[in-house]
């Protein structure tokens, strides 16, 4: 046991410290381009939003970038709600263009349909994606076309974060989501991508195409981002990229109840299976070994005094370990307030992957008011 526990320290700790590397490795970008020539199509697939989408409709209509240069695509979802009204309503009196498109369903994968569907009525070069339930800023499109025209990519990821409140459950997820940005970032450092978020994803429409779009991994529910990721990965290593700017942060929401972050978790473990990427395998494994390490030794202390030693080596290790990537990133985000959770998250944080891995053994969980398979 002593033996296996250094094992996945020893491991957790190499790859956390890459990630902190790999963290400060990506250069903090500043677009100074006058010209825009880079035109956009972003898509935004919705179902039921009609609470969100005010907020992130006003964001759309203090956009810094020429009106001719980008166009917005609704896919519409199946929404039960007035949705639709309230972008019609919204875009009537407003020089933007837009296309609210309804999703035409192949697959077991509503959102992945979605984005297919929109693609297919893009009529620009430059793909966005984002969600309903996200703010965009103001500077989010210029700070692509500068980017694009500084590196010449074919996918570029972007900074997402939370907008939390008072309430514990949502400064934990924030916390949460804080260290996959930061674990984000720091797989683009090392030049070892193996995540990226579709609230902020922009590629070439031509290489969705050249890739096979999400062919192969349409069985999954979610995963539009990822999967995407690694197949243009594969195909073009050296070319995609991360755009650490401060002006394309995209903000979104976190889950307002224990069950409904509970499902979201799950969705999300349930397409880690399906990763090809052995990087991803490997971060996976080493998170996932580590938790169930500390959750193993916290049993074990129960019944063996000397236990408590080797329990507390470990943790405060990760604990350090894991605080450092945390910093960095809440520094990139100005949001270092929200590190006073820290230490309660901290504990919890194990217990909670254990829930979320039992959850992920039923046959299948619900989203947006479906329920899907496994």
């Amino acid at each position: 046991m002593i033996l296996a526990a250094i094992l996945i320290t020893f491991f957790y700790c190499l790859l956390i410290t890459s990630l902190i590397i790999g963290f400060d490795l990506v250069p903090v970008f500043r677009s100074e381009e006058t010209i825009h020539n880079n035109c956009f199509s972003i898509i935004i697939p919705f179902r039921n939003e009609a609470t969100q989408l005010p907020k992130l409709l006003k964001s759309i209509g203090a956009l810094n970038y020429p009106f001719k240069n980008y166009e917005f695509i609704f896919v519409d979802d199946d929404s039960e709600d007035h949705s639709v009204k309230i972008i019609e309503k919204f875009f009537i009196n407003t020089q933007n263009n837009i296309k609210i498109v309804t999703n035409s369903r192949k697959t077991n994968s509503p959102k992945k349909d979605a984005i297919n569907t929109a693609i297919h009525n893009a009529t620009f070069d430059w793909i966005i994606t984002t969600d309903a339930d996200c703010l965009v800023p103001k500077n989010w499109l210029l700070s692509f076309d500068g980017f694009i025209k500084k590196n010449q990519p074919k996918l570029i990821a972007g900074p997402v974060t939370y907008s939390s409140k008072n309430n514990f459950l949502e400064r934990f997820q924030h916390l949460d989501f804080l260290s996959l940005i930061g674990s984000t970032i720091g797989g683009f450092g090392i030049r070892k991508p193996f995540l990226c978020n579709g609230a902020n994803l922009c590629y070439e429409k031509q290489i969705f195409l050249e890739v096979g779009g999400f062919e192969g991994n349409t069985n999954i529910a979610s995963g539009d981002d990822i999967f995407l990721l690694e197949k243009i990965v594969q195909k073009h290593p050296t070319d995609v990229h991360y755009l650490k700017s401060k002006d394309a942060i995209v903000t979104t929401q976190p889950q307002p109840t224990f069950k409904q972050l509970t499902d979201q978790r799950t969705r999300w473990a349930a397409k880690s299976t399906a990763y090809k990427n052995n990087f991803s395998k490997l971060v996976s494994f080493a998170v996932l070994a580590m938790n169930v390490l500390v959750i193993v030794l916290f049993l074990g202390s129960l019944f063996k005094i000397n236990s408590w030693q080797l329990l507390l080596l470990i943790f405060s290790i990760k604990f350090c370990l894991d605080l450092i990537l945390l910093f960095k990133t809440s520094v990139f985000f100005k949001q270092q307030h929200i590190l006073k959770y820290y230490i309660l998250s901290s504990l919890l944080y194990p217990l909670f992957i254990m829930f979320v891995i039992i959850n992920s053994l039923k046959s299948g969980y619900s989203w947006k008011g479906r329920v899907f398979q496994k």
